[in-house]
């Protein structure tokens, strides 16, 4: 069973039926349900049933350390793509559209991808809308969204995302493990 909680450091509840051992008689949990929803003899049955089985529920909360999602750089211009290509690790360039919904999908999963690649490699991203075209053309962008890396000043491989998210975030995470 999962539970969703208030509190956004627990990330997921799990609920696991322990085998009751033959001295103990297990520990009972009690969910509210109203009498309105079950008949009283109903609820009498599901209670028993129940409190005849342990129960163990343990919750795993995030790793403080490290950051969950770290925002992509946008990149505006040639000038800028030209200092940014001069680094020494790979980077990541997300090519998209504002109007494109795949892209703006994507985006979020690449930011929480860019977070568990923190040190190693370097995330950007280009809105083909607000810049020049020059820029478009440097980076050979024919379809949306376009998710290439480049390492060492040129293009060493490109993914472009027309399908699932999911999919496309694995092919990215392949990508990595090449160049990384």
């Amino acid at each position: 069973m999962s539970v969703l909680a208030a509190n956004s450091h627990i990330l997921y509840r799990g609920m696991y039926q322990q085998q009751p051992s033959s001295s103990s008689r297990g520990s009972c949990l009690f969910l509210g349900i109203s009498s309105s929803a079950f008949g009283d003899s109903r609820k009498r049955e599901w209670r028993r049933r129940i409190s005849k089985r342990g129960f163990k529920v343990e919750a795993f909360s995030q790793d403080l350390s490290r950051p969950t999602v770290i925002e992509m750089e946008p990149i505006t211009d040639c000038d800028q793509l030209a200092q940014i290509l001069e680094l020494s690790q790979p980077i990541i360039i997300h090519w998209m559209a504002s109007w494109c919904r795949k892209c703006i999908y994507l985006k979020p999963k690449l930011e929480r991808l860019a977070a568990d690649y923190d040190t190693k490699i370097k995330f950007y991203y280009v809105d083909v809308n607000n810049v020049s075209q020059a820029l478009v053309k440097r980076g050979n962008i024919s379809k949306m969204p376009t998710i290439q890396l480049w390492k060492d000043g040129e293009m060493k491989e490109e993914v472009i995302g027309g399908h699932k998210a999911w999919l496309v975030i694995d092919e990215v995470r392949e990508m990595i493990r090449k160049y990384v």
